[in-house]
């Protein structure tokens, strides 16, 4: 047995399912391991971006770590925003590294880096392992790193000789056991003795509060005088429709959150951290609350649905009633619009299905409409490092084979990791892509005017638009093996996705806006 073997043997025992790849040289020994080892099955991609965006849809849904092969530092570098994302999303994720021979890097070949930098940038744990005896451990510990309550990023630098390098004795690996969830008892008698001093609170709910139970509980204490519940602004998973109550996010711009939180006595953050705007305005403050009027329920990592059922039963809150489900579908005739392809979309669901939001010209439309869906989960941005709707779907779909996923994206985000659509093709998954394709950087032209620009000239818009030339998105998908059509009315949306479920296989649509 050599190292890389032995990374492999310790990840199966480890309960790693899938290695999302994309390998070279200083990796070619664990790819021959993996070759020969079934129970981890590597997931090729075209990118580095595509692999960590996957890895993270994959820790969401699943609930524990998948692994990243990168290879050496400029290609580890590839994967770093979506990364981001995940370290943001807390999703627990395991990265190696293929590194130079440790007695050639010395040398300062042309793709030396500083790896454990650029992986410390985003991984609360870096190891650079220096024995191939050794790197079974080294790995295993990577392993418990990242599966936290509060999930983690865990890099594990592999230098080349020591994959290919013989190991002398093998090791029995133990299998992990996932982490557990807890709540502290203090924080819930804190918050309920606020509200039985008639004091008015708002909740900022996350993590593991937009669950089933967590929603649940959320729609009891709404029902309690002076209490106002919303989901955080960008919710790493949240369940949806089938009559849960429903959550809206916190508005994304500051004033407008300001004024919401403004109206109430104190915020309440349940598995969320310090409400902070998002970017910084001047005028504005950038926090969304003062810290002397934040109470906390729940940690990130702790048990949040829980927390608030404790909470729910110690104010004796009432049952929770299922609100009725079902959409009317806006003119079949008429043109697309975003809160239509919202209506539609949402109304098109099947039952368990996940959706994987990113951009705000149609996701914020889908949300509000979604409420009163079928029962669905939705994934969303967590970290603003755009290129991550579409691989997250991808590492939704690998952790759930044969669930149907929706990827609702923007069109100019999704050119960041359209590689996505050949590992889509590749495996064969019952993905649909719907793409918003108004040809345009929308989010960019809101914050021209916000700025003040109250008309975009020529040179304003050569930096928002993206119609010169237009995307051929039909063109785009068959390159990468995927069927795709464009639609620009309600009836033919609606079609569109009645084919694609009825279909079974991975295709794009494009939304004529």
């Amino acid at each position: 047995m050599n190292g890389a073997q032995l990374i492999v043997k310790a990840a199966v025992a480890s309960g790693i399912e899938y290695c999302f790849a994309n390998p070279g040289t200083t990796e070619i020994p664990l790819v021959a391991a993996m070759a020969s080892a079934p129970a981890l099955k590597p997931v090729l991609s075209l990118f580095e971006g595509v692999c960590t965006g996957a890895a993270d849809g994959y820790g969401r849904v699943a609930g524990k770590p998948a692994m990243t092969l990168t290879h050496l530092g400029p290609g580890f570098a590839n994967g770093i925003a979506n990364l981001h994302n995940a370290r943001r999303a807390n999703t627990p994720i395991v990265n190696v590294i293929g590194d130079h021979a440790s007695w050639h890097v010395n040398y300062d070949p042309p793709l030396a880096s500083d790896i454990q930098a650029l992986a410390g940038s985003v991984s609360k744990w870096v190891r650079t392992s220096r024995t191939a005896s050794g790197v079974g451990e080294d790995f295993q510990e990577a392993v418990r790193a990242a599966w936290q309550a509060n999930g983690q990023i865990a890099s594990l630098i592999l230098p080349m000789d020591l994959q290919a390098n013989t190991v002398q004795h093998e090791k029995a690996f133990t299998a992990l056991q996932a982490p557990v969830r807890r709540f502290a008892g203090d924080r819930i008698e804190a918050v309920a003795q606020a509200l039985r001093e008639g004091r008015r609170l708002v909740f900022i709910v996350g993590d593991h509060g937009l669950s089933v139970a967590g929603l649940e509980a959320a729609g009891r204490l709404a029902q309690l005088p002076g209490v106002r519940l919303f989901a955080e602004t960008f919710p790493r998973m949240s369940y949806r429709g089938g009559g849960l109550p429903d959550l809206d996010r916190l508005p994304y711009f500051p004033e407008v959150a300001i004024e919401i939180l403004d109206q109430y006595d104190a915020v309440v953050c349940a598995g969320v951290p310090e409400p902070i705007s998002y970017f910084g305005y001047e005028g504005i403050a950038s926090r969304l609350a003062e810290r002397d009027r934040l109470l906390c329920l729940a940690e990130v990592g702790d048990d949040v649905a829980g927390a608030l059922t404790a909470l729910a039963d110690a104010l004796e809150a009432p049952a929770y009633v299922p609100t009725p489900t079902g959409i009317e579908l806006p003119p079949s005739e008429a043109t697309l619009t975003p809160q239509s392809v919202g209506q539609v979309l949402a109304a098109s669901l099947p039952d368990d299905c996940i959706v994987s939001v990113e951009g705000g010209t149609c996701g914020y439309p889908f949300f509000t409409a979604s409420a009163h869906a079928a029962r669905h989960r939705v994934l969303t941005n967590t970290g603003g490092a755009i290129g991550q709707g579409i691989p997250v779907g991808f590492g939704a779909a690998m952790a759930e084979p044969g669930n149907k996923v929706f990827c609702l994206q923007s069109d100019g985000s999704a050119q960041y990791t359209i590689q996505t659509l050949w590992s889509i093709a590749r495996e064969q998954l019952p993905v649909v892509i719907l793409i918003a394709a108004n040809h345009r950087y929308a989010i960019l032209q809101n914050e021209l005017r916000r700025f003040g620009m109250t008309e975009l000239g020529p040179e304003a818009l050569s930096l928002t638009v993206l119609d010169r030339p237009r995307i051929d998105w039909k063109a785009l998908a068959k390159g990468y093996g995927l069927p795709a059509s464009t639609v620009h009315t309600n009836g033919e949306l609606h079609r569109a996705l009645a084919n694609a479920k009825a279909d079974g296989g991975p295709c794009l649509i494009e939304m004529a806006l």
